[in-house]
């Protein structure tokens, strides 16, 4: 058993219609439910009914193994440095980890051009495999704010999925690598989310869960949205022991969230 808050502001009454059929569908799927509405700030508040539920404890989640891909895509290694204490993280929290790449789509001659170093030797992952995990933590860097192509060309291949709703309520996370400190940390993952939510797909965000994220003593990566690692232009920088301290904890909260929903 599970509780769920329904939380309105509905002037003429339209969002309290809705609002009872959400209730009956969660009650259907087994959901206690607490009904509220937030407070009028005009003059001459309307009076709206407020239903009222037992405000019973909360049920214990039991333990649940998971099965989590890391899934990247890195150029120039950064992404994959991140992903390594990502994957610590979800380790250290109990979870199985499958660790993937997805296909390159430029060619050799062009990746010379760009001085881009070989590929690591992960598996390339493909559309069909996803269902097999319990959730995903996808890591890549920034183009102009968003998932560069190869990342959008591997979420294009997933539509005989999304046709069956294979990913609908599994959870996602997403960790990056900008040139500049602000030049994406939180827009890369944002622009992430309508593939996110065409899915059904549920996302988890870090939050502030780590100190490093109050400290503005130096250039530090990642932001509420995920991880990060600032690589400068050049990509000489590489990710620093904060930002990869970052990158263990995502993994760990991330697990711990997994394991709720699989319970």
């Amino acid at each position: 058993m599970f509780k769920v808050f329904v939380i309105t502001y509905s002037m003429y009454g339209h969002i309290n219609k809705m609002a009872e059929s959400i209730v009956e569908g969660l009650q259907k799927a087994g959901a206690e439910v607490g009904r509220y509405q937030v407070a009028e700030t005009l003059s001459a508040p309307r009076n709206y009914t407020r239903n009222g539920y037992s405000n019973a404890p909360r049920t214990q989640h039991r333990c649940a193994m998971v099965k989590i891909f890391v899934i990247t895509y890195s150029m120039y290694g950064h992404v994959n440095k991140m992903a390594e204490s990502i994957v610590t993280g979800l380790q250290k929290a109990g979870a199985e980890v499958g660790r993937f790449q997805v296909a390159e789509t430029l060619s050799d001659e062009i990746l010379a051009k760009m001085h881009a170093p070989a590929k690591a030797s992960f598996p390339i992952i493909t559309a069909s495999q996803l269902p097999e995990a319990d959730g995903y933590l996808f890591g890549f860097p920034t183009r102009y704010g968003s998932a560069p192509a190869q990342m959008k060309a591997f979420f294009d291949s997933t539509g005989s999925l999304w046709q069956k709703g294979a990913l609908a309520g599994k959870p996602a996370g997403i960790f990056f690598s900008t040139a500049s400190q602000h030049g994406g940390q939180e827009a890369t993952a944002f622009s992430t989310l309508p593939f996110l939510a065409h899915h059904g797909i549920i996302y988890v965000p870090f939050g502030y869960k780590h100190p490093h994220l109050f400290d503005n003593s130096e250039v530090i990566g990642g932001s509420a949205w995920g991880a990060g690692t600032v690589a400068s232009g050049d990509g000489s920088r590489q990710p620093t022991q904060k930002e990869l301290e970052i990158a263990v904890v995502q993994g760990e909260e991330f697990a711990k969230v997994a394991k709720k929903l699989a319970a």
